[in-house]
């Protein structure tokens, strides 16, 4: 067991978007020093980090240096070349491990893994070329989504298939690259587990969270999730066996779909703090990014009791600064809201510029308050 990375130490976070902006937010308030490693200048990161380094993820040499300088690595985002993190690994503690990443980074490697694992997944196919997408087609069904196997996210990389007919410009879209082809799943609503894991096996989880999404990017979420109490556990299940199974020392989110009765298929892993965990910031007493720090640094997780009954987190999107400036003082005119912004500089459509939360004496009264909180930004 690697003796534990206490306070005063510095830390390095690979990424430099608002996820390592919230970590190390979290990192410098338990005492500890942050440097962030990216191409970026003036980034969500860099703006709290103590140290922004700008350099390509390719740079071998300046990924080396920067291991170096830090006493352990943790990453924001999963889609790091595998050449980075054995020039990370040669020089300190990287958590989670590159094999964590190596699999999560990669649909055809998760897939295959989850089914490994005896995990529930939809029916799915592996498309390497225009045959394997209709033979997966005959087995999977219509409708189906065809997933890039690399770098999708927020929807990206996606193509609905609803007809034979839609096949081949489906995979003309993606680029004609490696893909996934996943059978669409009748479900009522969607649900994700966040689980911490130390180096000792030891795990913590905050319950189920639901989440709703609007243009395949997430938009709202409530905790805890209005589900049947053993649809929750069963959620909460399968994300500590696949956190388990991927041996992951760090957080883990599992995205999950309800089926009509009440099962769970999981969509998706992320070997990371997730937007769906953002509430835990205000409505917890350790967040998931206060995990993330200690799983890293090798602390005893935190509790993940909640301040009130229920929580809830709204998106804020570039298109709410379409006209002008939002108006936040409306919005933190209702009492339980929070805002939290990330620092871009420019707000762009469907880019996640910040979020909202609130907390409440039901998941219902949550939910409506951050809702209107956002509303309010813009009274017309």
């Amino acid at each position: 067991m690697i003796a534990p990375i206490l306070p005063g130490a510095t830390i390095g976070v690979l990424g430099s978007g608002q996820l390592g902006r919230m970590f190390a937010i979290a990192a410098r308030r338990l005492g500890y020093r942050v440097h962030t490693f990216s191409p970026d200048q003036d980034s969500p990161t860099g703006q709290v980090a103590d140290h922004e380094i700008t350099a390509s993820y390719d740079d071998l040499a300046a990924v080396a240096a920067f291991a170096r300088d830090v006493a352990a690595v943790t990453f924001e985002f999963e889609n790091v070349p595998s050449r980075t993190v054995e020039a990370l690994g040669a020089g300190t503690v990287v958590r989670p491990s590159g094999a964590v990443l190596h699999t999560t980074q990669h649909r055809v490697r998760e897939k295959q893994f989850l089914v490994g694992a005896g995990l529930p997944v939809a029916p799915f196919a592996i498309v390497q070329q225009a045959a394997d997408l209709q033979a997966g087609l005959a087995r999977v069904g219509m409708p189906a989504i065809l997933k890039t196997a690399s770098f999708g996210y927020d929807g990206k990389g996606q193509v609905r298939i609803a007809t034979a007919d839609d096949a081949a410009s489906a995979w003309a879209r993606i680029g004609w690259q490696p893909a996934v082809l996943e059978g669409v799943v009748d479900f009522t609503c969607e649900v994700s587990v966040v689980v911490a894991r130390a180096a000792d096996g030891t795990m913590v989880d905050y319950g189920a969270i639901e989440n709703a999404h609007r243009d395949h990017i997430l938009d709202v979420s409530v905790w805890p999730a209005r589900v049947p109490a053993d649809t929750a556990a069963q959620a909460v299940k399968v994300a500590r066996a696949a956190c388990e199974a991927l041996d992951v020392v760090g957080v883990l989110c599992v995205e999950m779909f309800v089926t009509r009765d009440g099962e769970v298929i999981v969509n998706e892993l992320a070997p990371r703090p997730h937007n769906s965990g953002h509430l835990t910031i205000d409505g917890h007493v350790t967040c998931q990014f206060e995990q993330q720090v200690r799983t890293v640094c090798g602390l005893p997780l935190g509790s993940t009791a909640s301040h009130a009954p229920a929580a809830a987190m709204a998106n804020l999107l570039g298109h709410e600064w379409a006209h002008g400036e939002p108006a936040w003082a409306a919005a933190l005119a209702l009492p339980g809201v929070k805002l939290h912004l990330y620092g871009k500089s420019e707000a762009r459509a469907g880019r996640k510029m910040g979020h909202l939360t609130a907390t409440a004496a039901t998941p219902d009264e949550a939910e409506a308050l951050v809702r209107e909180a956002r509303r309010r930004l813009d009274p017309r």
